[in-house]
């Protein structure tokens, strides 16, 4: 039975749910911040998806990517899945812009994170409501 790892339950916010995802917003202004998180049980890599799921993830992964994009008119969108700490799969996807506090270097351990306060983050949740997502999710 599939379950939030508590850490990632811990630094985020569900905005929002799709057949295969929770999309998680990450607890750091410093960042538009989104995760993936696939609703299987005991899934640490996207080579252990069933096929369909892997191309649901792509294509979920792809729209959040560009809507970000579009969104908040970054300058790029970094998509990773590490799991070094968290071993549940979850895909980051992070809009970077040229002054933001790490640029170029990766968003891990450069600098501190600045929680949302409840205006900002639902100014962040709205933006995303917005968008194409519906396709896929429900807010």
């Amino acid at each position: 039975m599939f379950e939030l790892h508590a850490q990632l339950a811990a630094d985020t916010s569900q905005i929002a749910e799709s057949d295969l995802n929770l999309l998680l917003l990450m607890n750091d202004q410093n960042y538009p911040w989104c995760m993936l998180v696939p609703k299987r049980a005991n899934i640490k890599e996207v080579f252990q998806l069933s096929r369909n799921d892997q191309h649901q993830l792509m294509d979920e992964s792809s729209l959040l990517a560009q809507t970000l994009m579009d969104s908040f008119q970054a300058h790029k969108i970094n998509v990773a899945a590490l799991g070094n700490v968290v071993p549940q799969l979850h895909i980051h996807h992070v809009a970077r812009f040229q002054d933001d506090a790490a640029w170029p270097k990766p968003i891990w351990g450069q600098v501190a994170a600045i929680p949302y306060d409840n205006e900002r983050r639902d100014s962040v949740i709205n933006t995303l409501k917005l968008s194409a997502l519906d396709k896929y999710f429900s807010f």
